[in-house]
């Protein structure tokens, strides 16, 4: 597969009317990479701690805006920090592979990487930077897939002591679902087909479909409203209705996308993921009036705070600029403007479709 090469810094396709111009643009990758540690590592800011779900996101905003030789340097990173068992910790102080905060390896954290790795592919046609990927996403699903349950959904992580914790988190389990197809499209790039990922990710996308008993109730978190979409187990006529369902619970005319119910605050990566997932629909009237909708939250020097309490004491709160917020952002961005890459990973162009059996 050949695809054409961009150059450094190119952001026309992350020019939105009222979201971003091309010098805003450049002021938003240029905080992601200020960020950035020489090692390769994204931390959520530099100080803080970096988990490697938000580290991919992160990686993805770079090759979507042609910096690729800074997101192939997070991807190392995680080559280089791999556990043996192919999972990652949940948390590492500053991006410190030898000071992790949290030792617990959550099954979405460790699949994401397969969704970066397809991104980045598509991005640059790189094919020898696939071949160096694949042991990694290999181990990572191999993980993951070892923590799916009869009913298909998947465990949400194992315990520093190696227990593992078999319930399941809706949101987790539909970045899983989105991570296992872009997993199945790297092995079909490179003609190992997996057979077995094939039905996990068939019984896991049924479980999220059909059977919402059997995830953790966490139905106040707009994440799970939106996931099921943005992660591509529900499509058409049953996304519209699950979104229009939660439409008035969860989106501020204005100000974004409220986190959890009832809590009067909206941030700014939710609101740009759902954003996404409204893009995913075909609706991208939507999709552009909820980016515009948090402009509030842009920061001077093109970051973004995390979000942002409007009644009562109104306040940005937490007071920290996240590298994850300014990604998500210039991924719905890129969507919506068409780029190659970001387009086939959220669209599903060249991802596998029909896995789940419609039984049980």
């Amino acid at each position: 597969m050949t695809v054409p090469k961009r150059g450094p810094g190119r952001t026309e396709h992350l020019v939105l009317p009222g979201v971003l111009t091309a010098e805003e643009a450049l002021e938003t990758v240029a905080g992601i990479l200020a960020v950035q540690r020489e090692d390769g590592a994204i931390p959520w800011f530099r100080g803080h701690h970096l988990d490697p779900w938000d580290h991919t996101e992160a990686a993805m905003a770079l090759d979507a805006a042609g910096e690729h030789e800074a997101a192939a340097r997070a991807y190392e990173w995680l080559i280089r920090h791999q556990n043996e068992d192919g999972s990652w910790y949940a948390a590492y102080h500053d991006g410190e592979a030898d000071r992790p905060t949290d030792r617990g390896r959550e099954s979405n954290f460790c699949a994401y990487i397969a969704v970066g790795v397809w991104h980045h592919f598509l991005a640059t046609g790189d094919e020898g930077f696939l071949d160096r990927m694949w042991p990694a996403v290999y181990a990572a699903i191999e993980f993951v897939l070892a923590l799916q349950q009869p009913g298909g959904q998947i465990g949400w992580k194992r315990e520093a002591d190696g227990t593992a914790v078999n319930d399941a988190l809706l949101t987790g389990s539909s970045s899983v679902h989105q991570a296992l197809r872009c997993a199945l499209a790297i092995a079909e790039e490179r003609e190992e087909p997996q057979p077995d990922w094939e039905l996990a990710a068939g019984a896991l996308a049924h479980a999220i479909r059909r059977h919402p008993e059997r995830f953790l109730d966490k139905s106040r978190y707009s994440m799970d409203w939106y996931y099921p979409v943005l992660g591509g187990a529900l499509t058409g006529a049953e996304a519209k209705s699950r979104i229009e369902d939660g439409w008035d619970d969860f989106v501020v005319p204005g100000l974004g996308v409220r986190c959890v119910l009832p809590n009067p605050w909206v941030t700014g990566g939710e609101s740009c993921e759902l954003a996404l997932a409204l893009w995913v629909m075909g609706e991208s009237d939507r999709a552009l009036e909820i980016l515009q909708s948090i402009q509030h939250l842009r920061a001077e020097g093109g970051m973004y705070w995390t979000g942002y309490v409007f009644e009562g004491e109104r306040a940005v709160w937490p007071e920290e600029l996240t590298a994850w917020t300014a990604g998500s952002l210039l991924l719905a961005v890129a969507a919506l403007g068409g780029d190659e890459a970001t387009v086939a990973v959220f669209g599903g162009e060249r991802l596998p479709r029909g896995l789940a059996p419609e039984c049980c």
